[in-house]
């Protein structure tokens, strides 16, 4: 693998022919090929309705396909990012599961390197990029692509998520691709080096979800500082203004703003600083981080999914030599290939979650800081959830009959372990015009859930009640008297007319809402 470029962008040992030179405009080839030159983006100076620009829309996305699937501009494409994109060894032959539900489905690992070997003394003060930080990996993200291509899943491994290494033991996962590279013979060549990094790092993943790895990708520090600028910049949205000017160089107002180059780059790497009030940037710290990294790979991907790339044959020629030059891939990945496999997918189809975590802010025996992760059977079930077809909403139910509190007796026992809780209940129902005809222990003091229990055809009058104390179980009962609702008070109660608040168990993971590329609301 050969991260060296010449001065124009292609690789020294791989020039490309003059007639795929992307510099020299359209392709001149020596054989005919089909045109692409009639598609032009709509120049009218007529304002656009709402549904010109759905049509418009709709439009540019079956010209981008058939540009992408059956035209000569697709096959040059395709030769471009062929002739500049770094290749490595990355799949290792074993030690990658291959025992997925889906196997046609596709996982692609995504890294950073955080490397600044590559970088100028320039580069790396314009950057605010500090000292090299050897070759960890602090970028590691699963992109999961089901058969039918309809849309992806991209999941983040924290950083310092302390894991499993194959033949190292428990260590942060950031430092795989580390012990891979150094256990080849120091007089090997660094491509080899690269790649048994690589293939450790896959191998440490493919056993933390279960997967196959199919594919690899890594983008450097400057590669990624390229290709944000070709985009013309991505579109964030802060919650509140953020200066961290002594370490990542990050600072921004608060709102929506548009960010490229180094300013991007500061985006995604922040993890320290301070907001006008003094108050911590990014409380959850690296967590926090890869918020700031899944919204801005949505931001680019929205710009790359938009009208303006889609129509325009200079941009998306701009894009493919940017790409391909700041990557390095698996032998096997075609970069055409997973475009086309991709050009069906809108923005909300694309979703961004965080592998499911135990502990965010432990430390380890030699006292460092750690994430902990699900345990195996969680991850796997978790990736697995990755291929289901996604769930139509179930339809609301209907709200249930309720009737006059004048007109529900309530039997109230106290099963929550706290003194008085009971009567304090009672007086808040008869004051909400409840009728209390019972109060006293329940059979037990552990009730963790608050229950609401009634006989069969007592549904109105347990509604009725259920609407004063929501979130608490209702259940029919044989114990229960028929005309009188049973209200048994669990530790989780809290008072009537207020939700109930069940206490998380220790030590359950934790999984937050997927995020889609379409979404644009703030972040820290």
């Amino acid at each position: 693998m050969s991260r060296d470029h010449d001065e124009h962008g292609g690789s020294p040992d791989r020039p490309l022919p003059a007639w795929l030179d992307p510099r020299g405009g359209r392709p001149s080839r020596p054989h005919r090929a089909p045109a692409a030159d009639g598609v032009r983006p709509p120049t009218g100076g007529r304002r656009r309705t709402a549904r010109g620009v759905v049509v418009a829309r709709s439009v540019a996305a079956v010209l981008s396909a058939l540009l992408l699937a059956g035209s000569g501009w697709g096959w040059y494409l395709g030769r471009v990012a062929e002739a500049t994109v770094n290749r490595t060894d990355a799949i290792p032959a074993d030690g990658n599961d291959d025992s997925a539900d889906a196997p046609e489905a596709m996982n692609l690992l995504l890294v950073g390197n955080d490397s600044r070997a590559a970088l100028t003394p320039e580069q790396l003060a314009e950057l605010s990029a500090g000292v090299d930080s050897g070759i960890n990996t602090d970028t590691m993200i699963l992109v999961h692509v089901p058969a039918d291509g309809s849309r992806a899943s991209f999941v983040s491994f924290p950083r310092d998520s302390y894991v499993e290494i194959p033949g190292y033991g428990m260590d942060k996962l950031n430092s795989a691709y580390a012990h891979g590279y150094a256990e080849v013979d120091e007089s090997a060549p660094v491509e080899e080096k690269e790649a048994a990094g690589a293939q450790l790092l896959i191998r440490t993943i493919s056993q933390l979800s279960g997967l196959r790895i199919d594919h690899y990708a890594e983008v450097d520090l400057l590669g990624f500082f390229e290709l944000t600028s070709v985009v013309g910049g991505v579109t964030v949205n802060l919650c509140y203004a953020v200066d961290d000017s002594e370490y990542s160089g990050a600072v921004f107002p608060a709102g929506e703003q548009t960010i490229s180059g180094a300013e991007a780059l500061a985006f995604v790497r922040q993890r320290h600083g301070v907001r006008p009030d003094g108050s911590t940037a990014l409380p959850r710290g690296d967590l926090d981080r890869i918020v700031r990294q899944q919204v801005f790979i949505g931001g680019v991907l929205r710009k790359v999914l938009s009208q303006d790339v889609l129509l325009d044959l200079g941009t998306q020629r701009q894009l493919v030599e940017a790409a391909s030059r700041s990557l390095t891939v698996d032998e096997d990945l075609r970069l055409l290939d997973l475009a086309q496999q991709l050009q069906s997918v809108t923005p909300g189809d694309i979703d961004f979650q965080t592998v499911p975590i135990v502990e965010a802010d432990d430390r380890d025996e030699e006292g460092r800081s750690i994430v902990r992760l699900a345990d195996e059977e969680t991850l796997h079930r978790f990736f697995a959830t990755l291929s289901e077809e996604p769930e139509a909403p179930a339809p609301a139910p209907e709200a249930p009959a309720t009737v006059a509190p004048s007109e529900v007796s309530v039997a109230v026992y106290n099963g929550s372990g706290t003194s008085g809780l009971a009567a304090e209940a009672t007086a808040d129902l008869e004051a909400a015009g409840f009728v209390v005809t019972e109060t006293g222990n329940a059979d037990s003091s552990d009730y963790e859930r608050t229950v609401i229990r009634h006989a069969a055809g007592d549904e109105a009058s347990a509604a009725t009640l259920a609407a004063q104390v929501p979130g608490a179980a209702v259940e029919v009962s044989e114990d229960a008297d028929s005309g009188t609702v049973q209200l048994v008070l669990g530790s989780d109660f809290t008072g009537i007319g207020q939700p109930t608040e069940p206490a998380e168990p220790a030590g359950e993971s934790t999984a937050e809402e997927p995020r889609t590329a379409a979404d644009t609301g703030c972040i820290n």
